[in-house]
């Protein structure tokens, strides 16, 4: 009976990128059983838990094991560098090791302290060009090197909310050609012109299909994502039409997470269609919107004007915030989001 054979990677994996992919799908594609140890940092800006996670959803068949105490990262820092090393992971590997797998050539002490065999992989970084480092010192202009599931951590998300015939859709398309990347639509239009009509009880499915569509979305935007509405604009039409509002959907909607909102002002002239109501209450609509924002301590921006003054006043503001939300990335502050 052959025997199975073992890999091994440790890494830090801040943030997990392309080159880590490539350097883990190799090693797993290489051996019947890798195991994958992620080393904890002293400052854990990313905690550890996180980076381990986007490992296993990324190759759910590898073994991930933490360390539980910080370790010297270079000889220097310890005479006893390689000893510590060699005693922490013999003790948390849970089977001898075959192989090791590194892009560092540190990777040939590591194999040598674990009496395996170090196999280099694109060592001299030619097949994808980057390291953690240079993405951290960067994030917005190093992109496209991150893992994609970690890509849906650092998203700016931006929401479009407020009263019917407000230009939320042309904004939301406007903006998302302008920064070049995509838009969620509307869900409810959706469903409704698709139904005729809608009673209370399909406003569940009219949330829980937003949320569906976000997160279907969501995977091909480029550093921000603008959604045309979210759950608590259903929570005020649920108000509006049936004086109340059933709690699930209120859950749903207090667990939805953007950086900020735009808030459309009402100084548009009211274009009539099948999926639009009281247009002669805009104003009042308005100030439940701003309420509903304010009593879920949700961050906004009012944005008002014309033709290209109203796009280009939107522009300005996620221009500052995105600048914003990645320098926030390049010192290290990693704000990751837990919904």
């Amino acid at each position: 009976m052959t025997k199975k054979t073992t890999g091994f990677v440790l890494g830090k994996f801040m943030p997990f990128h392309k080159g880590h992919e490539l350097l883990l799908n190799f090693a797993n594609n290489f051996v019947d059983q890798l195991y994958v140890v992620v080393d904890p940092i002293k400052n854990e800006v990313i905690p550890m838990k996180k980076r381990g996670e986007w490992l296993q959803k990324t190759i759910p068949e590898i073994e991930v094991i933490y360390l539980t105490k910080y370790h010297p990262q270079e000889p220097k820092e310890d005479p006893n560098f390689w000893q510590i090393w060699q005693n922490s992971l013999l003790a948390i590997l849970p089977a001898k090791i075959d192989y090791v797998f590194a892009s560092e050539t540190y990777g040939f002490k590591l194999a040598e302290i674990l009496n395996a065999q170090f196999i280099p992989v694109d060592l001299h970084r030619k097949t994808i060009p980057i390291s953690a480092t240079k993405i951290r010192e960067n994030l917005a202009q190093n992109w496209d090197f991150l893992a994609d599931i970690v890509k849906l951590d650092f998203l700016m998300r931006v929401c479009i909310f407020g009263p019917e015939s407000t230009g939320k859709t042309t904004l939301c398309q406007q903006l998302a050609t302008y920064f070049k990347t995509v838009y969620v639509p509307e869900y409810a239009r959706l469903f409704i012109e698709t139904k005729g009509d809608f009673k209370q009880q399909d406003l569940i499915n009219i949330v829980r299909g937003q949320i569906a569509l976000e997160k279907t979305i969501a995977p091909k935007a480029k550093q921000i994502l603008f959604c045309d509405t979210d759950p608590l604009t259903t929570t005020i039409w649920s108000e509006w039409l049936f004086n109340n509002c059933d709690p699930e959907i209120i859950n749903l909607a207090s667990k939805t997470d953007y950086n900020f909102y735009l808030l459309t002002d009402i100084d548009l002239e009211w274009k009539p269609d099948q999926v639009r109501y009281f247009p002669e209450k805009r104003a009042e609509f308005f100030t439940s919107c701003l309420n509903c924002l304010e009593k879920n301590k949700r961050p906004y921006f009012i944005i008002n004007g014309k033709g290209k003054n109203r796009l280009e006043n939107a522009i300005k503001i996620i221009s500052l915030k995105l600048n914003e939300h990645f320098n926030r990335f390049n010192i290290l502050n990693f704000p990751l989001r837990d919904k």
